[in-house]
């Protein structure tokens, strides 16, 4: 393993044994963009460092749906997690202590947005929303953002007529459980379209440069020539990383600067956590999500 982090962690090295006096064990939550043993060996790198720079043991959790990393980080059962905008959201309107942002993933340009991306097989002969009456549509998780919330919003909107009820528009509506069995179901066939979330920047036929899309596209899973873009949302603000807030200061402190200077000490592991090529990790607040706490709780009423 690489030497750990010792240049990022000076501010924060001297907690060491106070440290771990303070927390017996720190537990790190992972949503469900792809399946669990796959999310598991991409941030086992972290994990270990986590576990070098806190000097406690660290383990990594991947439930099956996005509500057990939410209900863990509720819980005080999971310290850490790399939230969507609305699952932090759904924290947030549960609690407004609970967690709180420290970083955000930047894209290769420098923003940090991503886009709720709707394709199909190419094969399909479907190229937009147009072509989708009476067909099937994929989607994640409920409490997914691009893979739900988002496309739940504004696709309604892309023209009259259009609702989000199976049997309407739509053939049928179903939730997949998460974006890689969304992405498989779509290249299989069993259902005619999905949505997935991808930054939108790079090339089409490497997944983009950063998603889920990309991550399938390593793995193997799909050739995207296979498949279509056939709707993209608006940007959306990439979820935070977020600490529960009742952590000890200097833990937070280390983990947050563990975690900023990935990139920099060793981006093969920034490369798994980050779901592919990035700037690493920036700074945020909760101001940036009030716009996803607000579209969420209009679609909770």
């Amino acid at each position: 393993m690489k030497k750990l982090l010792v240049a990022v962690l000076t501010t924060t090295a001297l907690a060491g044994a106070a440290q771990a006096q303070e927390i017996k064990e720190f537990n790190i939550g992972l949503l469900g963009g792809e399946n669990a043993q796959d999310r598991l060996n991409s941030n086992e790198c972290l994990r270990a460092y986590a576990e070098e720079a806190l000097g406690v043991p660290v383990k990594l959790f991947a439930p099956a749906d996005y509500n057990g990393v939410m209900q863990g980080l509720l819980g005080g059962t999971i310290d850490m997690a790399w939230l969507g905008a609305s699952s932090y959201a759904g924290v947030y309107i549960q609690d407004p202590e609970a967690v709180e942002p420290v970083l955000v993933k930047i894209n290769l340009d420098g923003s940090y947005g991503y886009h709720s991306i709707g394709f199909a097989r190419k094969d399909s002969g479907i190229t937009s929303l147009d072509d989708m009456a009476g067909k099937s549509f994929g989607f994640g998780d409920p409490n997914s953002t691009s893979g739900y919330l988002i496309p739940s919003v504004e696709i309604p909107q892309y023209k009259d007529g259009i609702t989000m009820e199976s049997g309407q528009y739509f053939g049928e509506v179903k939730f997949t459980g998460g974006h890689e069995q969304t992405i498989v179901a779509v290249n299989n066939g069993d259902i005619d379209a999905g949505v997935t979330w991808a930054d939108g920047q790079g090339a089409w036929e490497d997944g983009y440069n950063s998603g889920a899309l990309r991550k399938a596209v390593d793995a193997g899973l799909v050739d995207m020539n296979d498949l279509v873009e056939i709707w993209r949302s608006k940007p959306i603000p990439e979820g935070p990383v977020v600490l529960r807030k009742a952590l000890p200061a200097d833990v937070k402190a280390t983990m947050t600067a563990l975690v900023d200077g990935l990139n920099e000490v060793d981006p093969d592991c920034a490369y798994g956590v980050a779901a592919g090529d990035s700037l690493g990790f920036d700074p945020i607040t909760h101001e940036a999500y009030t716009s996803i706490v607000a579209a969420r709780l209009a679609a909770s009423n």
